[in-house]
């Protein structure tokens, strides 16, 4: 698992290097760009002005976000994506920190339309990664949602069958996503598949 040091390494190349997985319709990243912009139609659907944008990375969608005057929160853990990012959204407040320990005390103080964590939680493990959603939930404005773009699928089966077509390039230090657990604690989340091994997850208020 990259830790912050090895995130601030890879910040200038990280776009590069996810748009040639994508575009290739490769593991990890196959179907990113599909699901970035379904989380940006519906954010600006749904008419959501605040976004608290968790794991923002170099700020890809975001950006395009606070294009549209959106207001923009964000927590990442690596000082490297976050100069990236605030030289193309000067006026977004973002904080550094690791989000396995919690969000940073100032992003509790607020209220939003819209939470959304792309290619991030998988660094999360399980439990973790319910921890989190529980806390976010009551950050929520009414009628906000929670948006979880990652590697994910269905099924737990469905993720081993993965495993085994990747072979040796799967990666055992993340934890991807089987959305169905999900569903067993937050009944109400909906899991849209967008390739073979990447979706969303969303959850209203």
């Amino acid at each position: 698992m990259l830790d912050s040091k090895g995130f601030d390494l890879w910040a200038d190349g990280y776009d590069k290097s996810v748009g040639l997985s994508d575009d290739d319709d490769t593991y990890p990243f196959a179907g990113y760009k599909q699901i970035l912009n379904e989380i940006y139609n519906r954010v600006l659907m749904n008419k959501g002005n605040a976004v608290l944008d968790i794991g923002f990375g170099t700020g890809a969608l975001t950006t395009r976000l606070y294009g549209q005057g959106c207001r923009i929160w964000g927590q990442d853990f690596s000082q490297r994506m976050i100069e990236l990012a605030k030289d193309k959204m000067p006026q977004a407040k973002l904080y550094q920190g690791d989000f396995s320990q919690g969000l940073a005390e100032e992003l509790k103080q607020n209220r939003y339309d819209a939470i959304i964590a792309t290619y991030s939680l998988h660094h999360l493990t399980d439990g973790q990664k319910v921890n989190l959603i529980k806390s976010l939930l009551p950050l929520l404005n009414d009628g906000g949602c929670i948006y979880i773009g990652d590697v994910a699928f269905k099924t737990r089966a469905e993720m081993e069958n993965c495993r085994t077509m990747i072979g040796d390039e799967w990666d055992d230090e993340e934890f991807y996503f089987a959305a169905d657990e999900l569903v067993e604690v937050f009944p109400c989340m909906k899991f849209e598949p967008f390739s073979f091994c990447a979706g969303l997850m969303s959850l209203k208020r």
